[in-house]
């Protein structure tokens, strides 16, 4: 049983948390953000909507068809705000056969650098107190994501750990994942592998191609995630889930009728290194910045 902390007055890291932390490998903080701060959020993100261009931009996301992996428009997005599709928004004849806000998988990667909205939500002092409290030095934003998981198609994510996609050495990757609608089992909460982080290791290296255009995979552990030991992380509107990079974690498709928003914040130590073959980079007019 994963335990939960009630955070509405959270002050910064106990023992307690730590402890579950190290040994869980995610920490399950209830009530961390109030119900305005999320709703002033999904606000913001029905204003960005309005203003993108569906024509311009048809990129779709998916964790099991990776063809974003090689799509300029996934590759230049960590300096940018971008809008992903879910793989079935689109019909046979290519149009969209949802309306717009219903059928975007997610937006990414640098909103908390570059809307005041998103940027105050992202560098709140509890968010700074985690990451410092778990052991960063110096904690560095370096992605952000608003994840809609829409009703009736909101794609499955398979079972991964995000140190594949942001490495640093040592391995100093954290996600602060925070539930702007409640997110059940019903409509496509994560799940997680309890202490997984531990008995895994760094499965798949994802890095950029930096000979030619795109990315690469390599498998460093072909073993098969032990998903049987998987438990849901439910989370009401306002939780906050905190896992580091090697926690295997997942989601089933959302075939509900409730869609599943959530905001996640990627945060490295600025004392570890970030190597050059990083799918995510930054030019030198917009460098990582912390709290």
């Amino acid at each position: 049983m994963i335990p939960r902390f009630e955070a509405r007055e959270f002050s910064g890291i106990t023992p307690q948390m730590q402890e579950a932390y190290e040994r869980d490998g995610v920490l399950v903080l209830d009530n961390l953000i109030s119900g305005e701060d999320c709703d002033l959020l999904k606000k913001r993100m029905e204003e960005m909507i309005d203003g993108f261009d569906v024509e311009a931009h048809t990129s779709v996301f998916s964790s099991k068809n990776k063809t974003h992996d090689q799509d300029d428009y996934f590759i230049e997005s960590g300096h940018e705000t971008r809008f992903f599709f879910e793989e079935e928004a689109f019909g046979e004849d290519g149009k969209l056969t949802k309306p717009l806000p219903l059928a975007i998988n997610k937006v990414g990667h640098a909103m908390h650098d570059l809307d005041d909205t998103f940027d105050t939500f992202s560098r709140r002092k509890a968010f700074e107190q985690i990451t410092k409290g778990l052991g960063h030095k110096n904690p560095l934003l370096l992605q952000t994501m608003y994840i809609f998981k829409q009703p009736h198609i909101g794609g499955e994510v398979i079972c991964h750990q995000d140190a594949t996609y942001l490495r640093t050495e040592p391995e100093t990757c954290m996600g602060i994942w925070v539930a702007l609608e409640d997110a059940t089992e019903e409509n496509g909460c994560l799940f997680g592998i309890p202490g997984g982080h531990k008995t895994s290791g760094l499965k798949m290296v994802m890095r950029r191609d930096l000979d030619g255009d795109g990315t690469v995979t390599e498998t460093l552990d072909d073993t098969p995630f032990e998903e049987e030991k998987k438990v849901p992380l439910a989370a009401p509107k306002g939780t906050v889930l905190v896992f580091g990079g090697l926690f295997p974690h997942m989601s089933c498709a959302n075939r509900s009728d409730k869609s599943r928003h959530a905001f996640t914040l990627h945060v490295i130590d600025g004392a570890a290194n970030y190597p050059a073959d990083n799918w995510l980079r930054r030019p030198d007019h917009l460098p990582l910045k912390g709290f």
